[in-house]
């Protein structure tokens, strides 16, 4: 018999607090659209971090330093902030025609627009090409929003966590192969002298790892042109609402949220609900992208300056293996760690590693230069910072689903995807330059014995560590 609708009779044995109406039945996710979401999500990781394992070298070979090895940092980290500075002005703007044209044609331009600017990079040789080339990767580039709004668009209440929580897995697989390819195909003409023989290779040492990039992207845009359902309502053909599983009803309001979202000014979505996600997002993508540029500026840093004066190819494969094992860790366990310890405990485990993190950078500079040369016992300290990065990097699965519960309504949630990606966006432009900057000004000026860099991002793990205390609880569910 069912009571679920029927007056609640009061007796002795009637629980002071009602049981909760079975939950709904899990809808499965559409596999062949997320898949093809999913695919894509490599653009950005892939664009972003595949410069990173040659770009410390390509700025000393340009001569921009004037032969200053610890000014490197400086100008490297003004270029891997390019892109986000881009991005940051314009992502708002594209999911706003996406609102109006469809979510395909703007992922068909920002891959189209990836793929020019990855070759434009190759094929610079003066620090304003590289300038130019990376801002016009981040102009053209505001898929990561809209990817996220259709990711919300082909699910629901039941599933949104599990497709939200694929994104991390795919930046960790970018990770992976951009940095591989980087310094894998880096200056060809030195590691297969015979193939690659002729002088273009010369002129151009870091076209190649940028055409196979590009290769990477053309592939992506066929896939997404030939393959991949639109999923605006008002632009989705017939057949797609019974392919995925939507209904007409939900059709309908899909048209009402989109109006009503965009009409709705940003400043009534600055609630405490909404911002102390966001907050934390965005610190978290300050400090992320922050590890990320000092990796390789340490690697490649020599060894009489505190580094560890790895190869570009060197420190390719290791980034590399940081991102594989990272990648493996977060498919296998992220979802068992958030129903076994719940998603605000796992955020403040995973945000507390960024502090012994950041200690492992002195201790090998100290360890390298006590024994003057990369032995075992630097060789455990990596290992060790790759174990408790991988911990690190579960935050970021969590915060997704704090962000996507803080929507009072799905008409909203659009809304606060594009504020977090735009606050995530501004927290990155700052990062790299910030942090390399610092990195080369505690080299040149001795500071702390060279070690300031780290104190400041410790310190700023404090603070997220404390705007992840404010985090509510437990997330609920939007639709209860």
């Amino acid at each position: 018999m069912d009571t679920s609708n029927s007056p609640l009779i009061t007796s002795e044995t009637t629980p002071l607090v009602p049981a909760r109406a079975s939950k709904k039945p899990k809808t499965p996710l559409p596999k062949l659209q997320i898949g093809i979401l999913m695919t894509l999500q490599l653009v950005e990781p892939l664009a972003s971090m595949s410069i990173f394992p040659y770009i410390n070298q390509l700025i000393r070979e340009l001569g921009i330093t004037g032969g200053d090895d610890a000014a490197v940092g400086y100008y490297a980290g003004i270029i891997e902030s390019l892109f986000f500075v881009a991005q940051a002005l314009t992502v708002l703007r594209w999911s706003r025609l996406s609102d109006r044209i469809g979510r395909k044609p703007v992922l068909l331009v920002g891959l189209s627009g990836t793929c020019i600017s990855m070759l434009c990079f190759g094929l610079s040789t003066t620090f304003w090409g590289l300038v130019i080339s990376r801002c016009m990767c981040g102009i053209l580039n505001g898929n990561v929003s809209v990817m996220k709004t259709m990711v919300g668009e082909l699910t629901d209440s039941t599933n949104m966590a599990q497709g939200f929580a694929l994104i991390p897995i795919m930046w960790c697989i970018g990770g992976f192969i951009g940095p591989l390819i980087g310094g894998t195909f880096a200056r060809p003409q030195d590691n297969w002298p015979r193939l690659f023989a002729h002088p273009f290779w010369s002129k151009y040492p870091y076209f190649l790892p940028c055409a196979v990039s590009a290769c990477g992207l053309v592939l992506g845009f066929f896939v997404l042109l030939f393959f991949l359902e639109e999923t605006l309502s008002t632009k989705r053909r017939p057949k797609l609402t019974a392919t995925l599983g939507i209904s007409n009803g939900a059709s309908s309001g899909n048209r009402e949220s989109l109006s009503q979202t965009s009409n709705m000014p940003v400043r009534s979505l600055l609630t405490p609900t909404i911002v102390i996600p966001i907050a934390n997002y965005a610190l978290l993508a300050l400090l992320d992208i922050a590890l990320m540029a000092l990796l390789p500026l340490f690697f490649s840093t020599p060894t009489y300056l505190g580094g560890l004066g790895f190869t570009p190819s060197h420190i390719g494969l290791w980034m590399a293996m940081f991102a594989m094992a990272d990648g493996i860790f977060q498919a296998l366990f992220f979802a068992k760690i958030v129903n076994w310890i719940g998603p605000k405990r796992l955020f403040c485990v995973s945000v507390s590693c960024f502090t012994p993190v950041m200690l492992m950078f002195p201790i090998m500079s100290w360890l390298v230069h006590t024994s003057g040369m990369v032995d075992n016992a630097i060789a455990f300290v990596l290992i060790s910072q790759l174990a408790l990065t991988i911990l690190w990097d579960m935050a970021y699965g969590t915060v997704f689903m704090f962000i996507t519960a803080s929507a009072p309504t799905k008409n909203v949630l659009g809304a606060v995807n594009g504020l977090g990606q735009t606050s995530a966006s501004m927290a990155r432009v700052i990062g790299p330059a910030f942090a390399t900057s610092l990195f080369a000004f505690s080299k040149e000026h001795n500071i702390l014995n060279g070690n300031a860099v780290y104190v400041v991002l410790i310190m700023l793990a404090g603070v997220l560590r404390w705007l992840g205390s404010q985090l509510p609880d437990e997330i609920q569910d939007r639709d209860e």
